[in-house]
């Protein structure tokens, strides 16, 4: 006859659970400690390799392509103000006032996405270089979650100027190219920092799908869209990171 011995099994069992939860919780802490100095460090160091580049590169590479990342970055002090604009008007309208999630465009987002099989995203200026930089490109529950988190981390440790100034540098205007130097350069023989509000604004017409759309060959809804920009652009005066009112917009004349 065979005695079990229930006390030793309800205490070997307690301990696995135990050594689970101090890995899990452990796990926990690594990851917030180690994401937190991720993005303090580049607050001042500048994140020349992104996960959406790795990601791409590869992509490119198994579908039998070749591939490179062609790159340049470049401070937000030698880049056009038009392009800086025409980001805000096309991308992120509430991007120096909001703190990292415009919730009004999330409401209109999901209204649409219930009656409409095409996605329309919500997505802020911030919470694209927290993807762009930390995050792979496919939609996903989770992957919106860790975005949130980063953004929210992000929001906390960086002025806006460089989060524009990182976005910029990092966002992907085709194939392998990323940053708006390298675009103002490939697709305009030009600096950045001598962009008119033209350029600016087809350049932001490519964001959306990168992949699809060139300013070399711009399509007829790549200049209703940037038409679009351009009304935006209009409506501001400036986009000033140091001042308390940092998007200044033009005041309509009353009439008498």
């Amino acid at each position: 006859m065979i005695f079990k011995n229930k006390r030793h099994k309800s205490i070997s069992d307690y301990s696995n659970k135990s050594l689970v939860i101090k890995g899990l919780t452990l796990f926990v802490f690594a990851f917030v400690i180690t994401s937190f100095l991720g993005v303090l460090i580049y607050r001042w160091a500048n994140p020349n390799l992104t996960m959406l580049m790795v990601i791409r590169h590869y992509e490119f590479l198994f579908d039998g392509k070749s591939s490179s990342i062609q790159k340049d970055w470049e401070s937000i002090d030698n880049i056009s103000p038009n392009m800086v604009l025409a980001a805000v008007s096309a991308e992120d309208s509430k991007f120096l006032t909001h703190w990292g999630f415009d919730f009004e465009l999330i409401k209109q987002a999901m209204k649409h996405n219930e009656r409409s099989k095409r996605l329309k995203g919500a997505s802020t200026i911030s919470q694209q270089t927290a993807k762009n930089i930390f995050l792979w490109p496919r939609r996903s529950w989770m992957r919106k979650g860790f975005e949130a988190y980063f953004t929210v981390i992000m929001e906390i440790l960086w002025p806006k100027k460089r989060i524009m100034e990182t976005y910029l540098n990092i966002v992907e205007f085709g194939k392998g190219v990323y940053g708006v130097e390298e675009a103002a350069q490939k697709f305009y023989r030009k600096t950045a920092a001598r962009l008119n509000r033209l350029e600016a604004a087809m350049l932001t017409t490519v964001l959306p799908s990168p992949a699809k759309r060139s300013p070399a060959n711009p399509s007829s809804y790549m200049y209703r869209y940037q038409e679009r920009v351009l009304w935006g652009m209009s409506s501001i005066v400036s986009v000033d990171f140091d001042s308390d009112n940092s998007i200044s917009k033009k005041r309509k004349k009353s009439k008498r």
